[in-house]
């Protein structure tokens, strides 16, 4: 398979859904929802939601059930570059070659655009998924919510936020990356995989994959921000070190950072060893998020 074809496709569908599900700009008070259609609609890569679409079609279901979901996950992710991006936490001027939000629309209204988007996304899964039953719209929500909040995503910003400056254990690394990056990644691969009819077994192997796909995924933006050019990554190479935050190559060197992180992409195509072609877009996924240059 192409992958770069598979991934345009997918991000032309997720796009598309993305620019419905949104409030128009033209609605009262329009500040509010151009600012949060400014945070979605700016580029990005969609690994997330591709990965749900991907994983859905890797137990044979119908990717269109799991659209909901793979945009709600999205616009989850969206919030949380938005509040990354604020002066309080990683001040950062660019966000994929552009202005962050609170550049443009203020810190004020960057904060409510995050939390619009934070609340918009759990309205569209609720609302949007069909012919799916309600307990499992249920337990999909219930997971990425959890991976949205202080069980995920929230714990691992907290704990690379209280640990800038200082010298780390590499559990409490992980514990970083885990829940900061790779929760939201194994509860994009999780839901998929519900939505599309998957077997506790299939599911439980994806979530396995989720979790090191998502390791892998960090610890690739680890050395990015050494190595990448700020004109393919859209951000400022080298914040991590001014803001001496722990990251894998400060821990471990650039070498030894990008062994790991080849080895956290096989051991997660090596949970999907019972799985057949059709998961080869999410085999694909995982050795892509290793060569990325973006």
């Amino acid at each position: 398979m192409n992958l770069q074809d598979y991934l345009s496709e997918k991000c032309r569908i997720i796009d598309v859904a993305l620019a419905e599900y949104l409030p128009p700009e033209d609605r009262f008070p329009d500040v509010i929802f151009r600012a949060m259609r400014y945070g979605v609609l700016n580029g990005g890569k969609r690994l997330r939601p591709a990965l749900t679409l991907a994983a859905c079609e890797a137990v044979g279901g119908d990717p269109k059930v799991a659209l909901p979901a793979a945009c709600a996950v999205e616009l989850i992710h969206a919030f949380s570059l938005i509040h990354d991006d604020l002066p309080a936490l990683d001040n950062d001027d660019f966000r994929r070659g552009k202005p962050t939000s609170h550049k443009v629309f203020g810190e004020a209204i960057a904060i409510l655009a995050g939390d619009s988007l934070l609340a918009l996304a759990f309205e569209t899964v609720t609302k949007r998924t069909e012919g799916v039953p309600s307990e499992v719209v249920l337990e999909v929500t219930r997971r990425i919510a959890s991976a949205a909040g202080v069980g995920g995503m929230v714990a691992g910003q907290v704990v690379d936020m209280i640990s800038e400056g200082k010298e780390i254990r590499p559990e409490t690394l992980e514990f970083i990356h885990r829940n900061k990056t790779g929760s939201l990644i194994e509860a994009s691969v999780i839901a998929g995989g519900m939505l599309g009819g998957g077997t506790p077994e299939q599911i439980k192997a994806l979530a396995l994959y989720g979790q090191k796909v998502g390791l892998a995924f960090q610890i690739a933006d680890d050395i990015l921000d050494i190595e990448g050019e700020q004109e393919k990554t859209g951000k400022t190479i080298g914040s991590d070190f001014r803001k001496q935050k722990a990251t894998y190559p400060s821990l471990y060197g650039l070498e030894k950072s990008g062994e790991l992180a080849r080895q956290a992409a096989d051991e997660a195509i090596a949970a999907l060893r019972d799985f057949d072609e059709r998961a080869d877009p999410l085999r694909e996924l995982a050795h892509f998020i290793v060569a990325r240059e973006a």
